[in-house]
């Protein structure tokens, strides 16, 4: 049984429906003037199986990051099935739990419970948090007075130490310094050497390293699917290629 499967997969948006005035809503209403679709995604089909490492790889727009909202359970599919099997720890905007006026220590747990770890797992897993993210000198310092790569940091080690089945990752591994990213680095490749499932969107070079296969997505279709290095190569050669 696949960890995950996406069968003929398609996510769709309104263009600008909701940036106009009211009066403009009304007038499409009664004028029964259509919507404008734009599709993220377009019959996506792929799956992935426990203990398998997957790229999604693309240009700007090209679905990556939907594509991964669709799996974390954000939004929902307009056509097709998207099925899960196991526990996900997503890595897709860091610190999005978080409040400038509580202290570090408060919204690590606060961060936890939204993640859904219990109380005792939160205090369990409290002490490797804070000396995974650097910053226990800080930790009982309000959030707002902590620098971006700071919040970041303390983000990322509450995500990876929740422990999931499947773990998500979308361009969020350029955080902290190069030391920093090396720990982050490192977390995933234990994560993935123990038997768990990862799904990664990057344009770095590193998802060589973390990666076993990939999937290269262009405005929203699926392009071509194999190994990792296959796939990277045919994508350079593409963006390479002259107009």
């Amino acid at each position: 049984m696949s960890v995950i499967e996406l069968q003929n997969v398609s996510k769709k948006f309104t263009r600008h429906a909701g940036q106009m005035l009211l009066r403009n809503h009304v007038t499409r209403f009664f004028t029964r003037e259509k919507d404008d679709p734009f599709f993220a995604l377009k019959h996506v089909s792929f799956s992935l199986d426990h203990g398998q490492s997957l790229a999604v790889i693309g240009s700007n727009g090209a679905g990556k990051s939907t594509l991964l909202g669709l799996v974390a359970g954000i939004s929902k599919a307009d056509e097709g099935v998207v099925t899960v099997n196991g526990q996900v720890a997503a890595l897709l905007e860091l610190g999005s739990g978080f409040h400038p006026s509580l202290t570090g220590r408060e919204n690590v747990r606060l961060n936890a419970a939204l993640l859904g770890l219990s109380r005792r797992q939160t205090t369990e897993a409290f002490e490797r948090i804070v000396d995974f993210s650097g910053i226990r000198d800080f930790i009982d310092e309000p959030l707002r007075t902590y620098s971006t790569g700071m919040m970041m940091r303390l983000a990322f080690s509450v995500a990876v130490n929740r422990d999931p089945e499947i773990l998500l990752v979308d361009e969020v591994l350029a955080v902290g310094d190069a030391a920093f990213q090396a720990k982050c680095i490192e977390k995933i490749r234990e994560f993935r050497d123990a038997g768990k499932t990862l799904l990664c969107v990057s344009h770095s070079s590193m998802i060589r390293q973390l990666c076993d296969r990939a999937i290269w997505l262009d405005h929203g279709e699926l392009i071509l699917s194999g190994p990792v290095d296959d796939v990277l190569e045919a994508y350079a050669g593409r963006q390479t290629a002259p107009a």
